[in-house]
């Protein structure tokens, strides 16, 4: 639903991080706790900082707080969509746990949720035209809904723009207002929940973590 959507991008204007902050400590001891309020710290003091220097810091904050490791490691099963809190905590996650992260975070740094798509991919692997390749999540940035994004990625570091990025290849995009095919610029449904049930289950628990 619509309504769902926009109630989402409008919570994240009043998170209660105060709240996340004691979850970590009581879900996770003493050491995640430090981490989440190290991210928290990161989140207040960023209003100085330029929408791009927010997104340097917010990708190089969760690629260094955070291994990589399968759900099936971190979790017990094969497919979790964690919430920052879950990740951070843990300080493991795969793929989207990255890339929802980031999103999140920027989300409450001020950045425009329109600006940003988790994205999925199929990245291409070995040496370049193998033809193998695995699917991925990457969190895209795009200063306009036509213009070229920018990709952020726990497998590369640097913040690339697309087209230097070529082993990589949209499959779909997705944030709290709305889904999209591809590199396609119109959105391909207005409320993602409802065909993305991860996603929906991801932004419950954030609600219940104050995150929302």
């Amino acid at each position: 639903m619509l309504v769902c959507a926009t109630a989402v991008a409008l919570a994240l204007a009043g998170p209660d991080l105060g709240r996340a902050r004691e979850l970590a400590l009581q879900r996770y001891g003493a050491d995640a706790a430090a981490t989440v309020t190290r991210w928290i710290e990161l989140i207040e003091q960023s209003g100085p900082l330029s929408e791009r220097e927010k997104l340097v810091v917010v990708n190089g904050f969760f690629n260094r707080h955070v291994g990589f490791e399968d759900d099936a490691v971190v979790w017990g099963v094969r497919d979790h969509w964690a919430t920052p809190l879950e990740t951070l905590g843990r300080g493991q996650g795969d793929c989207e746990d990255y890339s929802i992260g980031k999103y999140v975070t920027l989300g409450l740094m001020g950045v425009p949720v329109e600006r940003m798509r988790i994205t999925y991919v199929r990245a291409e692997v070995g040496l370049a035209g193998s033809g193998i390749s695995q699917a991925h999540m990457v969190l895209a940035y795009y200063t306009a809904p036509d213009a070229e994004p920018l990709i952020l990625d726990n497998l590369v570091s640097e913040l690339r723009p697309a087209s230097r990025r070529p082993d990589l290849h949209p499959v779909f995009g997705f944030n709290s207002e709305g889904l999209w095919l591809g590199g396609t610029i119109a959105p391909a449904a207005r409320d993602p929940t409802a065909r993305l049930s991860r996603w929906r289950d991801v932004l419950r628990r954030m609600t219940l973590e104050g995150l929302n």
